[in-house]
């Protein structure tokens, strides 16, 4: 298997919840997470992504959460901080915070909302590659931005910065991923839970997982078996994950159906920040169900 420059990040990190109690963060539950997932061997998270619920966290907050996560992991697992912004200023502030609290690296999404052209996101990039040393890993969400990252974009990037070491790619096309692996040595990560197997087919080295903040330990097997050549009991591993990480994404928008999921574990309130709202009853019923099916519940 080739070496891909960002192995630090291959197989599973986790995309971090915020929890929320009454409005605010609930600290005392954000360390019982980061214990948990300690416990449970999980090799990295990603907080203050879209699943941490960024767009809501004041800037205060974000660097709260992002130190916070660091301090409590420090030296037992590796920290992937969300510090991406459509603000490339702002980016670089976060990102700057981050590695002075002791990221392992920086998770960059594509500048949302105001949708540059690939010259813009180059620049954007290299602004912050050229700001802060610190690794990082480009996220590529066009369903969420409302534009695609190209791959020759990736690759010039990936060509200029050596301290861009991975791509979190979550476009859903294996079309695209495959001619980023082609083009340059970057370590390809599946955005989607249930990609994760097809895109490691085409040389993808893990997954930046939503479903891990509940089963860490079975994407984490997943990632293994197909490493061994097991590809068979990845294939099992697949089958049975894959009800969970589609009633994560089809039933509402993520975070809202891990929270709900989280919540009837017994794992926190399950609260959101609006523009996110809970699950109506069919809706939650329906998430019970699968936890109930997967065995869980």
């Amino acid at each position: 298997m080739a070496t891909t420059r960002g192995e630090m990040f291959a197989g599973v990190t986790v995309a971090l919840v915020t929890p929320f109690r009454n409005g605010e963060i609930d600290w005392s539950e954000l360390g019982r997470l980061v214990d948990w997932h300690c416990e449970q061997g999980t090799p990295a998270l990603a907080p203050c992504g879209t699943t941490g619920e960024s767009p809501t966290l004041s800037h205060e907050e974000h660097e709260r959460v992002v130190a916070y996560v660091c301090e409590r992991a420090r030296g037992r697992l590796k920290v992937m901080a969300g510090t991406g912004s459509n603000c490339t200023a702002e980016a670089i502030r976060m990102t700057k915070a981050a590695k002075k609290a002791g990221a392992d690296g920086t998770l960059q999404v594509g500048p949302y909302y105001n949708k540059p052209t690939q010259e813009g996101y180059y620049r954007h990039f290299a602004a912050i590659a050229e700001a802060v040393d610190l690794p990082m890993v480009l996220y590529n969400i066009p369903g969420r931005t409302g534009s695609n990252i190209l791959p020759e974009t990736i690759a010039r990037l990936a060509q200029a910065f050596p301290h861009v070491v991975a791509v979190k790619e979550a476009s859903g096309s294996l079309d695209q991923a495959s001619q980023i692996a082609a083009l340059c040595d970057l370590t390809l990560l599946s955005g989607d839970d249930s990609l994760t197997l097809p895109l490691m087919s085409i040389g993808g080295r893990g997954v930046v997982s939503v479903v891990g903040n509940i089963v860490p330990q079975d994407m984490m097997a997943l990632v293994h078996a197909f490493n061994r050549g097991q590809i068979a009991e990845a294939q099992r591993w697949h089958h049975k994950l894959f009800p969970l990480c589609r009633d994560m994404l089809s039933v509402a928008t993520n975070p809202i159906p891990i929270k709900t999921a989280m919540k009837l574990l017994g794992r926190g309130t399950g609260e959101l920040r609006l523009p996110m709202c809970p699950l109506d009853a069919a809706g939650e019923q329906r998430i019970r169900q699968t936890l109930i099916n997967y065995g869980l519940l």
